[in-house]
């Protein structure tokens, strides 16, 4: 079973960052920044806050495109257009795998969107894999209408929020982290896409969005410890090259497709790469 890092959404938050526009707020965020990156390098801590803003900005833009692929996997399945659907389903899927950290953050968004069966009781199962089980199962798209317009409503429900979330430093460092776990956990092993067998997609989605933690936090990182970014950065490079090998035209292969040795080698660089990632909090005293 997947484990949901919730947190409450203030509605009080919400209301402070769609008023605070004032002058006065805007030199009082600036001075409270400015303080903050001076303590961060009296302690000897990064001063991530340039990172924070641009990880915010990345599953924005993110969440942008995700709405407009689920709107259209969406339509498929409630034209009945079973073919469009299998078609665009893995790849919709990859703008959500990317951006798990924010949305785990916001409170329901991940059972109600990405669970599993068995995840969550049946009256409260939703989102794609429900969907999955009956184009790939059942092969028809009758009876899922209404989970359609509710995933939809779901995804447009984790934008009107992304404003809002606090991206801090932890929710960097760790999220880089729990996105490879979700690799090891159930990417890697085919548990994920139960029925569609199209886990690569989601493996590597997962692994784009840790890069791109990485990508935003390799300036501070280098700066504290060169060796460690270079060596998080060559994993990656060999984590990537082995999943070039399963792709297949615009998309991957099947995990049916994938042999022992071929998820022994990934869980191995997976790993390599999740021992040194790891040692980017301690090391930017996140």
């Amino acid at each position: 079973m997947k484990v949901w890092y919730r947190s409450a959404v203030l509605l009080t938050a919400a209301a402070i960052v769609l008023s605070g526009c004032g002058k006065n707020d805007d030199k009082s965020t600036n001075a409270s920044n400015a303080t903050n990156a001076a303590a961060a390098n009296a302690e000897g801590t990064a001063d991530l806050t340039e990172a924070q803003a641009q990880y915010q900005a990345y599953g924005i833009e993110q969440c942008d495109q995700f709405i407009v692929e689920t709107e259209k996997f969406v339509n498929a399945v409630k034209s009945g257009d079973i073919d469009t659907a299998k078609k665009i389903y893995a790849p919709t899927r990859m703008y959500y795998e990317r951006i798990e950290p924010i949305a785990e953050s916001l409170g329901d968004f991940d059972p109600n969107i990405d669970a599993r069966e068995g995840d969550v009781a049946d009256a409260d199962w939703r989102g794609f894999h429900r969907i999955e089980k009956a184009l790939w199962v059942d092969n028809t798209t009758d009876g899922m209408t209404e989970y359609a317009d509710r995933l939809l409503s779901d995804v447009k429900a984790l934008r009107a929020l992304m404003e809002t979330v606090e991206v801090d430093s932890t929710m960097l460092v760790t999220g880089a982290v729990e996105l490879l776990n979700e690799v090891s956990s159930s990417k890697v092993t085919g548990e994920e896409e139960r029925y569609s067998r199209t886990d690569l997609y989601d493996f590597v989605a997962n692994v784009e969005g840790a890069k791109k933690i990485y990508e935003l936090l390799k300036p501070a990182l280098a700066e504290k410890d060169a060796d460690l970014e270079k060596q998080i950065g060559e994993r990656f490079t060999e984590l990537e090259g082995l999943l070039d090998k399963y792709k297949s035209g615009d998309g991957f292969v099947l995990f049916t497709e994938l042999k022992d040795t071929d998820t022994k080698s990934l869980s191995q660089s997976i790993d390599a790469l999740a021992e040194p990632l790891s040692q980017m909090g301690t090391i930017l005293g996140a």
